[in-house]
C-alpha cells in the first residue's frame, strides 16, 4: 500500500475512533477529573492565546515522560533563556505534573487526536518552530502535516516488540519514523532498532531519567519517618495483579515479618488496593507529622499519594520494583537508585532493559525469578546490614555515573 493511501486509511480510522476516545476520557473523568478539562483541545480547538508562534513544543504523554522532561526543559532554558515552551500531554496525570514545569509566557494543552483536521488546527494555532516528542510517541498524521516543524524523538526508546509491530506497517509507521529529523536514543540497542524502523539520523545520548534529582526534602522526610520495629519493605509502583500475589507470599512468611509498604502506580487503584490489603495504614491520613502510633502498629501500609516516591524510598530499607513481577516490563528504577534505595527486580524489565542491566552490574539491584524468591532474598538482605549498606552506596554511585543526557540533547536540538 502506498504511503498516502495508508495515511488516508489511518486518518479515517482515527476519525471513526474519535467519539469513542472522547467518551472514554469523559468516563475516566469520573475518577480523574482532569480528563474532562478542555476537551475541545483533543479536536484541535484551542481558543486564543497562541501569540506569534515560535514555540518550542515538547510532547510528554503521561506522568513518567513529563517528569523525565524536566531536566531537558531546564537544559533548553539554560541555552535559550527566553525560550517559550508549549507542553502537550495525553493523560491527566501528565498534564497535572506538567503545570509545575511552566514559566510565565509558556503554554500547556492536550495533544490533538491524530486526525488530519485536528492536527491541521493544532499547527495553525500554535505554529511551533521545533517539536520534541518524548520516548516513543510517533504519530503518522502529526509528522506528515505540511505545517509540521522539525521534530526530534528525544530520550528515544524502541522495544523489539514495537519494532516488529512497526515493521508490519512500513508505509504508515515506517514512513512516520522517516519523517523525524532525528532520534536521540537512550541506548545502543534502542538506536539500532530505531534505524531499522527507518529513522535516518540516530544518536545515543543517554537516559534523561538519570538527570532527575530526587526531592531532597521528601527524601529526608521519609528517612526521618522510618519507624522503629520491623524493617520496611517497599513494593514500589505496583501494577494490576502484583499486589495480590505479593500479599499472599508475604502472609506466608514466618514471623517476624518485615513491614510491607505498597505504592500502586495508578491513583485510580488506591481504593482497590486498600480493600485488598484489609485495613492498611494510609499515607493520606498521616499529614505532615508522619505515621502515628496507630500506623506504627500496622504491619501493612498503603502509599496513596502522588509525587512522593522519594519519601517512600526514604522510608524503605529495601524495595521490590513494581511492574517487574507481572508482564509489564518494569518501572523506572533510576529514581530508587538516586535515593540510595536497594532494589530487587523481578523477571520482566524490558522497558528499562539497559538500566536494569547496568544496575545489576553495579550491585545496586538484584534480580529474581518470582515474588517468592524476591521475599526470600529480601529477608536475607534485611538481616545483613553490611550488604544492604553496600547496595545503598552502589545505588548512589550508579545513579551519579550516568548523568548528562539533558545537556547533550539540548545541544543537539537547539544546534
Amino acid at each position: 500500500m502506498h504511503e498516502r493511501a495508508a495515511r488516508w486509511l489511518w486518518g479515517g480510522a482515527m476519525r471513526l475512533a474519535a467519539p469513542m476516545l472522547l467518551a472514554r476520557w469523559w468516563w475516566r473523568g469520573r475518577i480523574e477529573p482532569g480528563y474532562r478539562a478542555a476537551m475541545a483541545e483533543r479536536l484541535g480547538f484551542y481558543g486564543s492565546g497562541a501569540g506569534q508562534g515560535g514555540w518550542v513544543w515538547l510532547h510528554a504523554v503521561s506522568l513518567g515522560e513529563t517528569r523525565a522532561a524536566q531536566p531537558l526543559i531546564e537544559a533548553l532554558r539554560r541555552r535559550e533563556p527566553c525560550l517559550r515552551l508549549l507542553l502537550t500531554h495525553t493523560t491527566a496525570t501528565g498534564r497535572e505534573a506538567g503545570r509545575a514545569l511552566l514559566r510565565e509566557g509558556d503554554a500547556q494543552c492536550w495533544l490533538p487526536l491524530d486526525t488530519p483536521g485536528a492536527v491541521r488546527r493544532f499547527y495553525a494555532h500554535w505554529r511551533p518552530r521545533l517539536g520534541l516528542l518524548m520516548e516513543t510517541e510517533v504519530w503518522p498524521t502529526l509528522l506528515a502535516d505540511p505545517q509540521a516543524p522539525p521534530i526530534h524523538l528525544v530520550n528515544a526508546r524502541l522495544s523489539a516488540k514495537s519494532l516488529r509491530q512497526g515493521q508490519r506497517f512500513p508505509n504508515l509507521l515506517g514512513a512516520a519514523a522517516r519523517r523525524l529529523r532525528s532520534a536521540l536514543a537512550q541506548t545502543q540497542p534502542d538506536a539500532e532498532r530505531l534505524r531499522l524502523m527507518g529513522v535516518a539520523q540516530v544518536e545515543v545520548l543517554g537516559n534523561l531519567k538519570f538527570d532527575l534529582q530526587p526531592d531532597l526534602a521528601l527524601l529526608q522526610r521519609g528517612q526521618a519517618w522510618r519507624p522503629t520495629g520491623p524493617p520496611v519493605l517497599l513494593a514500589a509502583v505496583t501494577r494490576e495483579g502484583e499486589e495480590a500475589e505479593l500479599l499472599k507470599a508475604w502472609q506466608a512468611l514466618p514471623a517476624p515479618r518485615p513491614r510491607l509498604l505498597v505504592v500502586p502506580r495508578h491513583p485510580q487503584r488506591f481504593e482497590e488496593v486498600a480493600t485488598l490489603l484489609g485495613r492498611p495504614a494510609r499515607r493520606s491520613l498521616w499529614g505532615d507529622a508522619g505515621p502515628d502510633a496507630s500506623a506504627q502498629a500496622q504491619p501493612l501500609w498503603l502509599g496513596d499519594s502522588m509525587r512522593e516516591m522519594p519519601l517512600y524510598y526514604g522510608l524503605a530499607d529495601l524495595a521490590l520494583l513494581g511492574g517487574s513481577f507481572g508482564p509489564f516490563g518494569g518501572q523506572n528504577l533510576i529514581e530508587a537508585a538516586a535515593c540510595g534505595c536497594p532494589l530487587i527486580l523481578g523477571p520482566s524489565t524490558f522497558n528499562f532493559a539497559q538500566a536494569a542491566e547496568l544496575a545489576l552490574q553495579a550491585d545496586a539491584a538484584r534480580q529474581v525469578s518470582d515474588v517468592q524468591a524476591a521475599l526470600a532474598l529480601a529477608l536475607q538482605l534485611l538481616n545483613d546490614k553490611a550488604a544492604l549498606q553496600q547496595m545503598r552506596r552502589a545505588a548512589l554511585a550508579f545513579a551519579a555515573a550516568h548523568r548528562g543526557a539533558a545537556e547533550r540533547m539540548a545541544e543537539r536540538v537547539l544546534g
